[in-house]
């Protein structure tokens, strides 16, 4: 017997089930992952400071062709979830171009993303060697990637793959499918920082709570600006400034943290 659901509670429904599946499937999973990350922090002896937290690692050391095939396909594939929200938004009638991720306004995004970034970069550093002086943070280690000619490439493909990913999926996708499903205004920002900072668990308290803080950030300039490409300008930059600045001064100023 077909169900009789009215079409508008069919319709809220596979929304819902639909937006917990995209999660599920990107970093809503990558949220669980990193909570279990940090419960065996905490539980293993030593504080947290004492312990590294590394992004971008080798993944066939002594192999460097292999470990390049290795790196391109993790970046590759996590690009995944990002070309199943532009099919879904596709099959709805628009495309990532509602979420203000085209080639639109290039000079715009890069501009307004560059000027975020030299703000949040700046609190979001000092902020890190607070919290890790505190105990309240893993070292958290950007890369330890072999001293090949790759390297760099794969630093910036990386740090690309990430702001595309998560500011497409947890502020323009996230924010759009929680308005259709009637979530307040301050409901979905709270969800969409949350889970930020959630994903980032795994770098300790201050991560969790500095990631959150930049959630908070993100999702007023996206609601201000309608646009999603400043905010992967940004994320970009930052992640670029980090990968790339811990490769070239790890071990060589005292400021700066390392295992």
């Amino acid at each position: 017997m077909a169900d009789s659901y009215p079409q508008e509670a069919v319709s809220q429904r596979i929304l819902r089930s639909e937006t917990v599946l995209v999660l599920a499937l990107s970093l809503g999973a990558s949220g669980v992952s990193a909570l279990i990350s940090f419960v065996g922090s905490l539980t293993k002896p030593g504080g947290l400071k004492d312990q590294a937290a590394t992004l971008n690692s080798s993944a066939a050391p002594g192999r460097p062709w292999l470990d390049l095939a290795w790196q391109l396909f993790g970046i590759a594939t996590a690009l995944v979830p990002v070309a199943l929200v532009a099919h879904l938004l596709v099959r709805e009638g628009t495309g990532l171009r509602i979420l203000g991720f085209d080639r639109t306004r290039p000079g715009q995004d890069a501009a307004r993303g560059a000027v975020v970034a030299a703000g949040i970069g700046s609190a979001g550093l000092a902020f890190y060697l607070v919290a890790r002086a505190a105990g309240f943070n893993l070292t958290v280690v950007p890369e330890s990637l072999p001293d090949v000619w790759w390297k760099f490439p794969v630093l910036i493909l990386s740090a690309l793959q990430n702001a595309v990913l998560e500011e497409v999926i947890v502020v323009g996708y996230l924010l759009r499918r929680l308005g259709q499903l009637g979530w307040t205004p301050m409901a979905a920002l709270l969800a969409s920082s949350v889970l930020r900072g959630s994903y980032h668990l795994y770098q300790g308290i201050g991560g969790f709570i500095g990631n959150m803080v930049m959630g908070v950030v993100f999702v007023l300039l996206y609601r201000r600006w309608q646009r999603v490409g400043p905010l992967v300008a940004a994320h970009a930059l930052l992640d670029i400034g980090a990968f790339v600045g811990y490769a070239l001064l790890a071990g060589k100023v005292g400021w700066l943290p390392t295992p």
